[in-house]
């Protein structure tokens, strides 16, 4: 019956605020909605920490090693910021793809987390950085009740706050638990991967060095590539390649800047490679992916 519900309020979003096909960032509860029609080709993008929660219709989401298949009445959970390739597997114009993102606010799970049990160093549970999941019936009504409190400024207010952090706490007490409190207790090899992803991100230009973020974590060069490796899907400098690529392709579609000054600021010191790694990613030169961008 819940899910039910949250896909009618979910649609009903869509056809009041958004376009017929595609994704709405819903300014008034801070979560974006998708919905398609159809399958779709392959999309390269960056997940920062989320719950995704498939409402009808499947897709598919992972990076270059990993791929997790997603459909109705399942959710996923996204612990670090990483570089995926996702397409819609399941869509029809009478039944379309539709989903919901709730972005996760580490912080907030962090000052929560100071009540409960520090994460197992050992566990058998799956190191990935994307958990996949039944949704919980819980959380759901919890989400609903969220989007009908963010439908009036006095609930949005006073309501939705309290809301959102049950929603949190439901994520750390539910199926999604494991990594997401590994995530947060500084000792565990989650969060010392968690700190090395944050690192290359702020400075994508930065020549990578695997030896220096390994004596940082406190590991081997082995251990932290291999644990790396199990976390994000995909070896460093391929973190950080997929995250200058994504960078400039943002820049490109954002702004009027040269193509080469947007590959020296995203690390790159030749044109010519930029030009070719973005068009083995993306499918296109930056040049051309520019001018059907622009053109839609």
């Amino acid at each position: 019956m819940t899910h039910g519900a949250l896909l009618d309020h979910v649609s009903a979003l869509l056809d009041r605020e958004g376009p017929a096909q595609g994704a709405l960032a819903h300014a008034p509860s801070g979560l974006h909605f998708v919905r398609f029609t159809d399958p779709t080709g392959q999309d390269a993008t960056v997940y920062r920490p989320l719950l995704c929660l498939v409402l009808q219709g499947a897709k598919e989401v992972g990076t270059s090693r990993r791929t997790l298949r997603v459909a109705d009445g399942q959710s996923l959970v996204v612990s670090h910021a990483l570089p995926v390739v996702s397409r819609i597997t399941e869509a029809a114009p009478n039944r379309p793809y539709v989903a919901l993102v709730f972005p996760i606010d580490l912080d907030l799970l962090r000052g929560m987390a100071v009540d409960l049990a520090p994460a197992r160093a050992a566990s058998q549970h799956d190191p990935f950085s994307i958990s996949l999941c039944q949704a919980d019936l819980e959380t759901e009504a919890a989400l609903l009740r969220y989007l009908r409190q963010c439908d009036r400024e006095d609930a949005r207010c006073l309501l939705a706050p309290i809301t959102a952090r049950e929603i949190h706490a439901r994520l750390l007490l539910g199926a999604h638990a494991e990594p997401l409190r590994k995530l947060l207790w500084h000792e565990t090899t989650a969060s010392r991967i968690f700190q090395a992803t944050r690192e290359i991100q702020s400075d994508l230009a930065r020549p990578l060095t695997v030896g220096d973020l390994a004596d940082r974590a406190g590991m081997s060069s082995s251990a932290f590539f291999e644990h790396f490796k199990a976390v994000t899907g995909t070896s460093p400098l391929q973190y950080q390649k997929d995250l200058r690529l994504l960078r400039a392709r943002e820049a490109l579609r954002s702004t009027n800047e040269k193509v080469s000054g947007i590959a020296f600021t995203v690390g790159y010191e030749s044109s010519a490679q930029f030009s070719r790694e973005y068009a083995r990613k993306f499918g296109l030169p930056p040049r051309k992916d520019r001018a059907i961008h622009a053109s839609e």
